[in-house]
């Protein structure tokens, strides 16, 4: 939770990362990219699936790949990143076309296609994975893996699965805990921002727009546009409205403004410039 967090991910599973997914899948988000693909990959091959579900052919290679992985019991992860909802991880492999598979071991990348294959050609492209790599991970030893408090793991899973009032509830029990659990604190403030953001209309950006003095309406288009991954343009709304008020609603926008920033990383671009341009307007 300690990125820039793709939030419409969170909102919209696609079809592989939803309950039952086979095991040995991941979906990949900006929160998970280091531990599932990067570290994951120094105990087993990683085969990282750019996809998009627009795309009939992705969907089909997105199956395909998923019952090898079910086949294989976690021998080998199967890392799906679906481009629309997360382009900042697609963008890190710097690929121009979906489906596009490869594969890294140890952090490195071992090979890559494009495009959709056979189910026999995959098989065989995973084997010879499998044979490249056996017993040359560093990380694949008789290691007994990590264990997860079934609390964490209880409250992840709701969150996964789009279960926000169950997510919260689990996520307050481990901080009511442990007050100072950075995952629990991160995971409270998108659940607050998701549950908030997804009861808005699709219209609220127009709307806002209409009546650029009505704080509640610029509120909503903020929220709609950081969901639809408008971040820069969320903030932009928020910091001309700071700079056109003043007293008790000034603050009050300024305070939204900053439960947005809170919402990512504070190393992330958008997020120094949002800040950047607040001192401006404050000051």
């Amino acid at each position: 939770m300690t990125g820039a967090v793709d939030l419409s991910g969170l909102a919209q599973r696609p079809p592989a990362a939803a309950e039952g997914a086979p095991p040995g899948t991941v979906q990949i988000t900006e929160a998970n990219f280091e531990a599932e693909v990067l570290v994951r990959s120094e105990s087993v091959p990683v085969v990282v699936l750019l996809w998009s579900p627009r795309s009939d052919a992705c969907v089909q290679l997105v199956e395909s790949m998923s019952r090898l992985a079910a086949e294989d019991a976690g021998r080998w992860s199967l890392a799906l990143v679906n481009v629309d909802a997360v382009p900042r991880v697609a963008g890190m492999f710097g690929v121009e076309a979906v489906p596009t598979v490869l594969a890294l071991a140890g952090g490195q990348p071992l090979g890559s296609f494009q495009g959709p294959q056979p189910p026999e050609q995959l098989r065989r492209w995973v084997d010879s994975l499998l044979s490249a790599t056996a017993g040359k991970l560093p990380g694949g030893g008789d290691e007994q893996p990590e264990t997860v408090d079934p609390v964490l793991a209880d409250a992840r899973d709701k969150l996964d699965n789009g279960d926000f009032d169950g997510a919260a509830a689990a996520y307050q029990v481990i901080l009511d805990a442990d007050p100072a659990h950075v995952e629990a604190k991160a995971a409270l403030r998108q659940i607050t921002f998701l549950q908030r953001a997804t009861a808005h209309s699709p219209q609220a950006v127009a709307a806002a727009d209409a009546a650029p003095a009505d704080i509640d309406a610029a509120f909503a288009a903020a929220d709609v546009q950081v969901l639809s991954q408008d971040v820069a343009g969320a903030f932009d709304r928020l910091i001309a409205l700071v700079r056109s008020t003043s007293g008790d609603e000034r603050t009050r926008v300024r305070t939204r403004l900053i439960e947005l920033f809170d919402l990512f990383d504070a190393a992330d671009p958008e997020v120094i410039a949002g800040r950047r341009n607040l001192a401006n307007a404050l000051y």
